[in-house]
């Protein structure tokens, strides 16, 4: 699908406030509120608005660490690069997987309630089957930007 001018003022109002009434984003985007409407309808049909989401402040509930993890595998066919993505879909922890090009094949965002927590899944993770070469973790010590965010 291809997005006009008036679409990604739509998308980016939505990033900043998923929240807003249709009403107010038909005035932020200058569009009457049946047009935008429409307009907003055909965006979340052809799967370019994929959901809406809370913003979940983290540290006001229990503790919790994030780890990213570089992730190199051993072989690099089809079938391994599917057995590790099928792997990482089942594991809660991880909230993030990229596939990347470069020198690692996938980068983790991993939340867990502690190292101890961090260090089982890796374990399991770390299965002959997988195929996982070597991997690089990093605590992170404070989150900057988020791409979902709020005003």
């Amino acid at each position: 699908m291809k997005l006009d001018a008036i679409d990604l003022k739509i998308v980016e109002a939505l990033r900043r406030d998923g929240r807003m009434t249709k009403l107010r984003l038909a005035a932020a985007v200058n569009l009457s509120p049946a047009a935008c409407w429409e307009r907003l309808r055909r965006l979340e049909t052809s799967g370019v608005i994929k959901g809406y989401a809370a913003i979940i402040d983290l540290d006001a509930g229990a503790p919790r660490t994030i780890v990213i993890v570089q992730i190199s595998l051993k072989s690099h066919q089809q079938t391994d690069f599917r057995r590790f993505e099928e792997a990482v879909a089942k594991e809660s922890a991880i909230v993030a997987c990229d596939a990347t090009g470069g020198g690692v094949d996938y980068i983790l965002r991993v939340m867990v309630p502690d190292i101890d927590s961090y260090q089982r899944l890796i374990d399991r993770l770390l299965d002959p089957q997988l195929g996982i070469e070597r991997y690089f973790s990093y605590v992170v010590t404070k989150s900057v930007q988020l791409e979902t965010r709020s005003n």
